[in-house]
């Protein structure tokens, strides 16, 4: 009953959001371009719904010699490769922001499990013991407000499948406040390899 309803809501909020964001979006595009060379928005292959994969994308907040399809958290030294200005798009979430335009085209929600990359198969796999693979991926999620990247990948898809199980227009709204919340105080941000 609510899945139907969450798309609407998806795309009236994304839409109201890129357009109240657009002069934000100008001025994150010209910093970007004129720190570093390469394009201003990032697209790489995620998975969907269904296990269908599609773009998604991001501000660049990294150099264009970063190594390609490694999530952050896996390079030994991510700060070689991060701009000074995608240091702060990323402890700020600002580089996220271009993913509303998947929430509008309808490969993303607001509210979900957050995209596993096309090569992680150990979170893909996590995943579909509990049902996470089978609903839109979010912008923010329930692992997102408990963790991020602290959690270790069971518990994150522990987490997605209490998501897919408890779904509702109350625990998305209770998720989005949570997730300001949290990006306001940067927790769970990790950049380079978990010790």
């Amino acid at each position: 009953m609510y899945k139907p309803i969450k798309r609407c809501i998806d795309f009236i909020i994304s839409l109201i959001g890129l357009l109240v964001l657009s002069p934000i979006f100008l001025l994150i595009a010209v910093i970007i371009k004129l720190e570093s060379k390469g394009k201003v928005l990032f697209k790489q292959k995620r998975l969907g719904k269904d296990k269908c994969f599609f773009d998604i994308y991001k501000f660049r907040t990294m150099l264009s010699s970063t190594p390609k399809d490694m999530p952050t958290h896996l390079l030994l030294t991510p700060e070689k490769f991060i701009t000074k200005s995608g240091a702060f798009l990323r402890k700020s979430s600002l580089d996220e922001l271009p993913q509303l335009i998947n929430i509008l085209v309808g490969d993303m929600s607001i509210v979900g499990p957050r995209p596993a990359l096309w090569n992680q198969d150990d979170l893909i796999a996590e995943r579909e013991k509990v049902g996470a693979n089978d609903i839109l991926p979010g912008l923010t999620g329930w692992a997102q407000i408990n963790g991020r990247d602290e959690l270790h990948i069971e518990l994150k898809a522990k987490l997605d499948g209490q998501y897919v199980k408890e779904m509702s227009l109350w625990l998305d709204i209770k998720i989005f406040f949570l997730t300001i919340f949290k990006v306001f105080r940067s927790e769970g941000i990790q950049e380079g390899k978990r010790q």
